[in-house]
């Protein structure tokens, strides 16, 4: 089953408007009033078990009510939910849970990547100079795992759902994420190179071009274009749906962390082809990723606002 617990406070004012939102979704079950429970801020205590179905609807009614301004809403991943009481709101919610678009739980899980921690810039550096390594030594496995080590996914993510959701306030943290993020791992790459260079560890076969597992990463075609698009699909349904696990084949499928350490290889070693194919990978694979994260919420939003206005008439119809 797929329920969200869901926590607000309410000041007393607008709990019963709160309560009347609650009540009139069928999605909703396991409705508790704690009155006068809390005491930072001064309010009712109001807490539920929704239908991830329903959720989105449930929030956007708290949310006219003024509840983030005044009070607050807390949604809460639930591991396991029995009872008769919960199937009946599942089944009574429109459509399926997986399909459920939410709108603040995707902001929340693209959110990671988008603020530029300290953690995301280190993991970035770090995944592309395993990548460099990689190259160097012509190993796929390496490759591989700087695909995954690499967080660049997230600000795409964030800012895909900015443009869809027309937020010009969230734009500027993924952007500044991926333009700081990419050049700063490409700077200390290619600084990595130069050293390995001058103590003489880069090996002579890459520097004759010769590395016939890994030379994909600075040749893009038509091949990577389908690929990113695919990934980015994927990566947007994981993130909607609240699974993780697929991301982990969408890190391992595009070629933007061991494009960046190959752009830097090459400018350092003096290979300016293989660079420069490196960076078209780079920007085709960060472009591909975006433009269908961005349709791909499209579609969603608009397919789950039909489900939802059909839910919505046929209640009308049926009172």
């Amino acid at each position: 089953m797929s329920v969200l617990h869901l926590r607000l406070i309410c000041p007393p004012a607008t709990t019963s408007a709160a309560l009347e939102v609650l009540r009139a979704d069928a999605g909703v079950t396991n409705v508790v009033r704690h009155v006068g429970a809390c005491l930072l801020p001064p309010g009712d205590l109001l807490e539920a078990d929704v239908a991830r179905e329903a959720v989105d609807a449930v929030v956007d009614g708290l949310q006219a009510l003024g509840l983030e301004e005044s009070g607050s809403i807390v949604l809460e991943t639930v591991d396991t939910a029995l009872g008769r009481r919960i199937q009946e709101a599942e089944e009574a919610a429109p459509g399926a849970g997986d399909d459920a678009l939410i709108w603040e739980q995707v902001e929340n899980a693209a959110d990671g990547g988008a603020t530029g921690s300290a953690s995301y810039y280190a993991f970035l550096v770090l995944a592309t100079l395993i990548a460099a390594v990689g190259l160097l030594t012509d190993s796929q496995v390496l490759i591989v795992g700087a695909m995954v080590l690499g967080p660049e996914f997230g600000p795409l993510a964030a800012l895909a759902v900015a443009i869809v959701r027309r937020r010009r306030d969230l734009v500027a943290g993924p952007v500044r994420a991926l333009a700081l993020g990419f050049p700063l791992a490409v700077v200390v790459t290619a600084a990595a190179v130069f050293v390995l260079g001058l103590v003489g560890l880069v090996p002579q076969e890459f520097l004759d071009g010769r590395r016939p597992l890994t030379s994909f990463v600075a040749s893009p075609d038509a091949f990577s274009v389908i690929v990113a698009v695919l990934a980015g699909i994927a990566g947007t349904l994981s993130l909607t749906s609240a699974k993780a696990g697929p991301l982990v084949g969408v890190f391992i499928s595009v070629t933007t962390v061991p494009a960046a350490a190959d752009f830097a290889a090459g400018v350092v070693t003096g290979q300016y082809g293989t660079a420069l194919g490196a960076l078209g990978q780079l920007v085709l694979n960060l472009a591909c990723i975006l433009l269908a994260a961005v349709v791909t919420l499209r579609v969603q939003h608009h397919l789950w606002l039909r489900v939802r206005r059909g839910v919505t008439g046929r209640t009308a119809a049926s009172r």
